[in-house]
């Protein structure tokens, strides 16, 4: 009994080892598409495959140009808050809706909304 236990970990070990040997090997052979010639463009690359020419184009979108806030009143109306449906109107908040509602109540005070145009 103790004779078949001290053969398990080399047997393990062996095996381990041959199927790493084999992944490597495997990998190895295989071919991958040539990197090909890059265009003048910094901003773009082609290459060939054998499917075809492939354009790679890596550029960052222009910046956002966000007007000034509108005035608090603008967007509230009447009301003495701003709801989720009229930040609508002004994107920039509308995408800040929650963090611009600092206590959380589903609708943006006049002070909340100065703090959060401080902020930007």
């Amino acid at each position: 009994m103790t004779f078949r236990r001290s053969w398990i970990p080399f047997v393990a070990a062996a095996t381990l080892f041959t199927a790493g040997q084999a992944m490597a090997a495997q990998t190895d052979s295989m071919s991958s598409p040539s990197p090909g010639s890059t265009t003048a463009k910094p901003d773009s690359a082609v290459f060939q495959t054998p499917q075809g020419q492939v354009t790679i184009r890596s550029t960052l979108p222009p910046a956002p140009t966000d007007s000034a806030p509108p005035p608090f009143a603008q967007l509230a109306g009447k009301a003495k808050f701003i709801t989720p449906e009229q930040a609508a109107a002004y994107p920039p908040l509308a995408n800040d809706f929650d963090y611009a509602d600092s206590n959380k109540n589903g609708r943006i005070s006049e002070a909340e909304y100065a703090r959060w145009t401080k902020g930007k």
